[in-house]
């Protein structure tokens, strides 16, 4: 065998992510519930005693080694942080995942939960704070505002108390060009926020509204 048949034997047949390691799988449930004759989204608002306390979401977290998949996950993790068991959910696809800046790797699932009301949910006081629903209509008859955040690469950071930096990359050492031994970067980022009274819905949350509302409008 020659090293070029090597190499081709070692090829995937579909591309996947580069560097795929270095990411966090995660996973969240689009959860939806058929009250007063429509579908609603189900949020919850996250514990103050949690990892981005205060925020407003969809069940989900982090995909654990027992479970099956990251569809697994998501059910599982509601059924965790809603106290919705799994045979009541019923995942009818799957929604293309983000990538967030934080380093993970957001699978999302479009989910009907078989209940009646809110009164069937148990949220975990651990974890969640209080839940609510908003009607999918809302969302298409509301655009959401959008943003543009700018991401770059820091090879220097520098602590914030100290006043004293870190080299992250050594572009100078390396005789590389002087502009990257400074920020480099002109990647734009879309963050949507969606009001909905005084709660504010945004972020990797309400990117998945505004693909689900799309595909609903497409």
């Amino acid at each position: 065998m020659t090293r070029l048949e090597q190499l081709q034997g070692k090829l995937p047949a579909r591309a996947g992510i580069h560097a795929r390691g270095e990411y966090i799988d995660t996973a969240v449930l689009a959860l939806l519930i058929f009250i007063n004759g429509e579908y609603h989204f189900v949020f919850q608002k996250r514990s103050p005693h949690i990892r981005q306390n205060g925020e407003i979401c969809f069940p989900g977290g982090v995909c654990h080694p027992g479970d099956a998949s990251p569809e697994d996950a998501a059910i599982r993790e509601t059924g965790e942080e809603m106290g919705i068991p799994a045979e009541k959910i019923k995942v009818i696809g799957a929604l293309d995942a983000q990538i967030a800046s934080v380093g993970a790797i957001v699978h999302a699932y479009v989910g009907v939960a078989d209940i009646s009301s809110l009164d069937e949910i148990a949220p975990n006081k651990d974890e969640v704070e209080f839940v609510f629903t908003v009607p999918v209509s809302y969302f298409e008859k509301n655009e959401p505002v959008r943003y543009q955040t700018l991401l770059k690469v820091h090879p220097v950071v520098v602590d914030e108390k100290t006043g004293e930096e870190t080299v992250l990359f050594p572009a100078r050492e390396l005789g590389l060009p002087d502009k990257y031994t400074k920020p480099w970067g002109n990647l734009k980022h879309n963050i949507y926020v969606y009001k909905v009274g005084q709660r504010v819905i945004w972020g990797i949350t309400a990117g998945f509204i505004v693909d689900i509302v799309n595909r609903l409008k497409a």
